[in-house]
């Protein structure tokens, strides 16, 4: 219920007290010969996934993986990740999410940390790492190939993916899981403060937040008949959730690529139809600016989730146009699974805000000093969340763990935001992005907002920069359009922005690239532009 103060309930919420690869049996119980996962022309059925999972499984067992370990997965998107994820939840083992993009040392301190024995990578990925000590110190490793296997002598330790399919091992059974208590998934993330820590999602933490997905989406919009075009990287938890897990618990087909690349994804688009597409904004930008998008048949799109960086409001009316469907903005972080607000599809949608909490979510304003007096509605300050979605904590970090989770059971999110009188949140910007201009606060989304609406821009991000006068002063990094002149923008930027933001908002120095640095999962990496 809607208080006085800034806190908002969601609709009543039961999440089912199963294990994840007991929900995916039930899915193909259901739906044995429909595709699961479709893959540059592959297709596996739900009867298939779940022998493979099984067969999987087994060799795990015959490694040694027993509940309680940790197996590191570092994959880009193909079935072998699906099926790998699963034969872990099937034994109770820990998947240790590793980005494929990590450096050496990056790799290290994840396997490490998690006291990972076993890792399933790629055969390229390996070949740049296989004299690491963190490598060798693994009990197994297995290989995907996504072409011929590499022609060499491999360790006794290493087996290639498509010889562990052809032999035969006893089929354990399947492990006995305590959904609210046991981990399922370490996500490694920066958290709300400090070093990469490993976020400990139980099966319920995971089954829930799909469940809570699929409730905002609604039951008759994610069917057997759909097709989710999964683009995301599923190591991300973003779409290990709203893509992975969502499309397999309603017998949904998964369509796989490895990465995004703008005609591969809309060739795609041209040849399977996808009626869901979860994506990020970069990725929404991309195709709304394409000029001949609409010859690939994009109309088929129905529905699209946006998370992992705030979409900007022009750019969501633009794509939609193009489609006719329907971009449903979202907020979540790692350590909730991910999704904890999301606009529905039934109701009101506001652009600009991340929506309502999702089914089963608490969520409120807190004052941004102590963080324990919720603020009033319209007010700003600190997003806080609980739900059976919020992680049992961090890895082996017992003091980030009580930093973050704290106040019976809030999760400290570090976003400044506010809620209206609706109970729909708004994002401001991360704590830490925050400009102080000569004693003023500058919230970077407000100013790209802006940036996003002149018809030369198609990115934009804003950073803080040092400056002896003000402290910090606002800089702009865009790309243009590639129609855009650049003949004197800078000068047409600054007064696009005069006219529309008080004056110490407005950026002081502008900077063209023809690209900006982003995460895997498509994310502007506004550190690095910091840094540089």
């Amino acid at each position: 219920m809607l208080t006085t103060k800034s806190q908002f309930v969601g609709k009543p919420f039961v999440c089912p007290e199963q294990s994840l690869f007991q929900t995916l049996v039930q899915t193909a119980t259901v739906h044995a010969h429909r595709p699961a996962l479709i893959f540059y022309g592959q297709t596996v059925t739900y009867q298939q996934l779940v022998a493979d999972v099984e067969q999987v499984s087994s060799f795990f067992y015959s490694q040694g993986i027993r509940k309680g370990d940790r197996v590191a997965l570092m994959l880009p998107n193909c079935p072998q990740y699906v099926i790998a994820y699963y034969a872990c939840m099937r034994l109770g083992a820990l998947a240790v999410q590793v980005n494929p993009l990590y450096t050496a040392a990056e790799v290290a301190c994840t396997l490490k940390d998690s006291g990972a024995k076993m890792l399933v990578t790629m055969d390229r990925i390996y070949e740049g790492m296989e004299t690491a000590e963190c490598v060798q110190a693994l009990k197994s490793v297995v290989l995907v190939s996504l072409g011929n296997p590499p022609d060499k002598e491999l360790p006794a330790s290493v087996t290639q993916w498509g010889d562990l399919l052809k032999q035969s091992y006893p089929l354990p059974e399947a492990a006995e899981i305590n959904p609210a208590e046991d981990v399922a998934v370490l996500q490694y993330t920066g958290g709300t403060t400090g070093r990469s820590k490993g976020a400990m999602l139980t099966h319920r933490n995971l089954i829930a937040n799909a469940w809570q997905t699929v409730a905002v989406i609604g039951d008759e919009n994610i069917t057997e008949q759909d097709r989710v075009l999964t683009a995301i990287p599923l190591f991300h938890v973003y779409a290990m959730t709203v893509a992975m897990n969502v499309a397999l618990f309603r017998g949904a087909s998964l369509i796989l690529l490895p990465r995004f690349e703008l005609l591969e994804v809309l060739e795609t688009i041209k040849l399977y139809r996808p009626t869901l597409f979860p994506g990020v904004p970069t990725m929404y930008v991309a195709i709304a600016n394409h000029p001949q998008a609409g010859e690939y048949g994009i109309d088929s799109i129905r529905i699209c989730n946006s998370g992992s960086a705030p979409l900007p409001v022009e750019v969501m009316h633009l794509f939609e146009a193009k489609t006719g469907g329907k971009i449903l903005e979202g907020f979540g972080l790692t350590e909730a699974a991910p999704v904890t607000h999301s606009n529905p599809y039934f109701g009101a949608c506001k652009p600009g805000s991340i929506g309502q909490p999702t089914p089963g979510t608490e969520a409120g304003i807190v004052d941004l000093g102590s963080g324990k007096t919720f603020v009033e509605v319209g007010k700003i300050g600190e997003l806080i969340v609980r739900g059976p979605q919020v992680m049992k904590g961090y890895w082996n970090a017992t003091h980030e763990t009580a930093n973050a989770v704290r106040n019976e059971g809030w999760l400290y999110t570090g976003d400044i935001a506010y809620m209206d009188e609706d109970g729909y949140f708004y994002i401001i910007d991360r704590k830490k992005d925050m400009i102080i201009s000569s004693g003023y606060n500058v919230y970077p989304r407000e100013v790209e907002e802006v940036l996003y609406q002149h018809p030369a821009v198609q990115e934009a991000v804003v950073v803080g920069v040092p400056d002896s006068y003000r402290g910090e002063t606002v800089k702009a990094f865009v790309v243009l359009k590639p129609d855009a002149t650049q003949a004197h923008i800078e000068w047409h930027l600054d007064e696009w922005c005069r006219t529309r933001l008080a004056a110490y908002k407005v950026p002081r120095r502008y900077e063209l690239r023809d690209e900006l640095p982003k995460t895997a999962v498509g994310k502007i990496l506004r550190r690095v532009l910091r840094e540089q």
